[in-house]
């Protein structure tokens, strides 16, 4: 029989913290294993769709990240050559009466700050920081890996592995037909300023995007409005992994050069002090799945480049689907596993190859450029919203429990071997 209803989560991120969560409301115990010492606050601003925000309010969370999000009213979509307005995509009440949840900005820090503390508050769920990883052993008893804090060897045994881990994933390491990322030939940058040192037209619960030459622009409030995101996605051949390298401004402003952009999109990018910077990676071969009671969720799986703003989306997706289907198989994790990387396979192919397409449509230029600022004019933002539908208004149907799988949990539950 496998090791109780234990599951091991490897990686205290937004995936992993959201599937402990998600594991504990299916009955499960959770043991989360986060190589760091502490959940410090990280990372800048993210996007949460009304496909991932549904979760975390059903979840039970939307009392602790209201005074933390900002709703945006829109997203204003403009030329970084002219730096006038293209057009605009409704937010707000109108995509939330549309969807049945809200779109939100929040600080990546706030929602892991929010995940951490439901996840230290939940009964079922153990979070032990500062354990690294190491390796990890398949058997008829479920799975043992073999992680480190310090020099001390760390065991745990459980039914089930879940490599929450990120793009670099150490779990998805040993699985042998995972591929490693590929560059994307793109580095993101990043700020955050307070509201007060941006032009008072620029501090509205707006998304602000800027079309333009090899890069486009993103602004929106965060911290419930006090504080301003600055992203900047440019071409770039510099590939050095991780996610806090240090930018310089004056390499930033190159590779937004006067003339190919307007003067108040490079007044905007001279506001920030501290730059920090990212190389972008990319895995164009879908996940094709784990091995025994080993699988994969998040960036781990399937890494998103975020030109549909869903790397945090799917993850949390991901989480709900998996509780869902390791409940609906309970008494045979492999089982449960093999479900939940059926049940995401095409929708996370389709949001990565889409995400790619968007990069490509916000790189174009010349007369490409102009095709595009004009189809999405004549389009409107009405028409233009629409066309998310099929990515915000997802829900997850969770799978009944057959009469096999009835009988299989009730043996479970009498400690009878399944």
């Amino acid at each position: 029989m496998a090791s109780d209803r234990h599951v091991i989560v490897a990686g205290g991120g937004i995936a992993g913290l959201t599937a402990a969560l998600t594991l504990s409301r299916a009955g499960f115990r959770t043991t989360l294993l986060e190589q760091a010492a502490k959940l410090e606050e990280t990372g800048a601003g993210i996007q949460l769709s009304p496909n991932a925000s549904r979760i975390l309010i059903d979840l039970g969370l939307r009392d602790k990240l209201e005074p933390l999000v900002v709703r945006p009213e829109m997203i204003r979509v403009m030329s970084g050559g002219s730096g006038r307005e293209i057009t605009r995509i409704p937010l707000g009440l109108k995509a939330e009466r549309r969807y049945g949840a809200p779109f939100w900005t929040i600080h990546r820090g706030d929602l892991q700050a929010v995940l951490a503390e439901a996840a230290q508050n939940a009964l079922d769920v153990t979070v032990k920081l500062g354990v690294r990883f190491d390796d990890c052993a398949a058997h008829g008893h479920g799975v043992t890996i073999q992680g480190y804090r310090g020099r001390q060897i760390v065991d745990e045994r459980a039914s089930a592995l879940i490599g929450a881990d990120g793009i670099w994933s150490s779990v998805g390491q040993r699985m042998k037909w995972q591929r490693p990322p590929a560059f994307a030939h793109r580095t993101a940058w990043r700020a955050l300023v307070p509201a007060a040192s941006v032009p008072l037209h620029f501090r509205s619960d707006v998304v602000n995007l800027w079309l333009g030459l090899d890069a486009h622009l993103v602004l929106y409030p965060v911290k419930d409005g006090n504080l301003i995101n600055i992203v900047g996605i440019v071409h770039d051949e510099w590939n050095e992994t991780g996610w806090q390298a240090a930018g310089d401004r004056a390499e930033i402003l190159r590779h937004f050069a006067r003339y190919p952009w307007a003067d108040n999109v490079r007044e905007l990018i001279g506001i920030p002090d501290r730059w920090l910077k990212w190389a972008l990676y990319d895995r164009v071969t879908p996940f094709l799945g784990g091995e025994g009671p080993v699988t994969l969720i998040g960036d781990a799986a399937h890494p998103m480049l975020p030109f549909l703003a869903q790397g945090a989306g799917m993850a949390i997706e991901d989480a709900a689907v998996l509780a869902d289907c390791m409940k609906a198989y309970f008494g045979a994790p492999e089982a449960g596993l093999r479900a939940y990387e059926a049940a995401r396979r095409a929708r996370t192919e389709r949001a990565q190859q889409v995400s790619r397409k968007q990069g490509t449509l916000y790189g174009q230029t010349g007369p490409e450029a102009l095709i595009r600022d004009l189809g999405m004019k004549l389009l409107g933002g009405e028409r233009l919203l629409r066309r998310y539908d099929w990515l915000y208004n997802w829900r997850h149907k969770a799978r009944a429990p057959d009469e096999d799988d009835k009988t299989r949990m009730k043996k479970y539950d009498l400690g009878e071997d399944v």
